[in-house]
């Protein structure tokens, strides 16, 4: 599916997904255009979603971040799923198989803060959640096979 070179743009697009084109083809040993047209295809294919920034939650005010498991009450699926959608402060949640239907990302400011966002499903769904510590492992992609 990906040759050499897409592997070795991913991999410098993953480490800075701000690396100039110019630069690319200069680690790569291409041009410009060459570049920006295997780019082109890696997103046609869907290999390259989207170039995004990361966030550092804490210097925007959210120095507490929790894991919460979800499992949502007889007939109350869709609508605690909605309520995910809805509120801001869940930063991702992956509809997962096994006793709880959801395990989401929670970004809080408070141990308060947490308490009322999961008073917002409590009558909707059982919940448990998990404080984090540390990320000894940031969010990455799967290997590149590089």
């Amino acid at each position: 599916m990906l040759d050499d070179l897409d592997r070795r743009l991913l991999d410098i697009l993953v480490r800075d997904s701000r690396t100039s084109l110019k630069d690319l083809a200069q680690q790569v040993g291409m041009s410009s255009p060459s570049v920006s047209e295997r780019l082109r295809r890696l997103e046609e294919r869907g290999v390259i979603r989207a170039f995004t920034i990361d966030v550092d939650p804490e210097a925007l005010g959210y120095p507490l971040q929790a894991i919460v498991r979800i499992r949502p009450l007889p007939g109350k699926l869709h609508i605690v799923q909605k309520l995910i959608e809805e509120t801001p402060e869940f930063g991702e949640c992956d509809k997962v198989t096994g006793d709880d239907c959801f395990v989401a990302r929670l970004f809080v400011r408070s141990i308060g803060e947490l308490d009322r966002l999961l008073d917002r499903i409590a009558d909707k769904a059982e919940t448990s959640t998990a404080i984090i510590k540390a990320q000894p492992i940031r969010r990455r992609p799967p290997p590149l096979g590089i």
